[in-house]
């Protein structure tokens, strides 16, 4: 059984995708048919859907919020967790996914690249932070507004809108020993350019996913199998 050595002196960054809530039950949005969950992407999750059809919008993702909360963190989740919890403060969890598996799994430490379903905020970006936000929309008259007076809209980084705490994520990547990215394809920027950001200050990478991603050549170890499979047991910390 392979595993990943964790010193005394590393500090870990860990890249989460989509593979890892699908082995939860939760679809992504790459699928063979261009669909994500029956919805083209652009009718969905962009800007210029937001403007058109906030309705549907709002729509999209309270069943995608329904879904979610039916959905319950699995042993990669756990495995995380527990390994946040051996090391601490060394540990670093930035997850592409927008669901709360991480979280409900124990994760503490960790930031949300592309929003959280569960909250929302101002369509006019008003600078009020965001609020949490659970409802399951079915009319566009149900929605809240923010205290500026504008609607709000999900708490989500539309395609084509800029990642959230990119300033974080790149000062982490800097002090990370160690990157350990989980079920991402490598092809959705920029957390496709994370290992090689890693790369450049010398730390350790590993893939850990059912087969190689697209930008396979940047890892110095890959971990073939489904996460939750694999991830039990897989940190060796000393």
């Amino acid at each position: 059984m392979q595993t990943i050595p964790v010193g005394v002196g590393d500090r870990v960054f860990v890249l989460t995708g989509a593979g890892i809530s699908a082995e939860s039950g939760l679809p992504t949005f790459r699928a063979e048919d261009g669909l994500w969950a029956g919805n083209r992407i652009e009718d969905v999750c962009t800007p210029e859907a937001w403007e058109l059809n906030p309705g549907l919008v709002w729509q999209f993702y309270s069943a995608r919020r329904a879904a979610g909360a039916a959905a319950q963190p699995n042993p990669a989740h756990f495995a995380l967790a527990e390994l946040e919890g051996r090391i601490g403060d060394r540990f670093f969890l930035c997850t592409q996914n927008v669901d709360d598996l991480h979280e409900r799994a124990g994760s503490r430490r960790l930031v949300h690249m592309h929003g959280e379903l569960n909250k929302a905020h101002c369509e006019d970006d008003c600078g009020r932070p965001p609020v949490e936000d659970h409802a399951l929309y079915q009319d566009l008259a149900e929605v809240g507004h923010c205290a500026c007076g504008a609607r709000l809209r999900p708490h989500i980084v539309f395609f084509g809108e800029i990642p959230l705490e990119m300033e974080r994520l790149e000062r982490e990547i800097k002090r990370a020993t160690l990157m350990v990215v989980v079920g991402t394809s490598g092809s959705v920027y920029p957390a496709a350019s994370f290992v090689h950001w890693a790369r450049r200050n010398r730390a350790r990478t590993v893939y850990i996913g059912p087969e190689p991603p697209l930008n396979a050549e940047a890892f110095t170890q890959v971990v073939e199998g489904k996460a939750g499979a694999v991830m039990p047991g897989l940190f060796a910390v000393e």
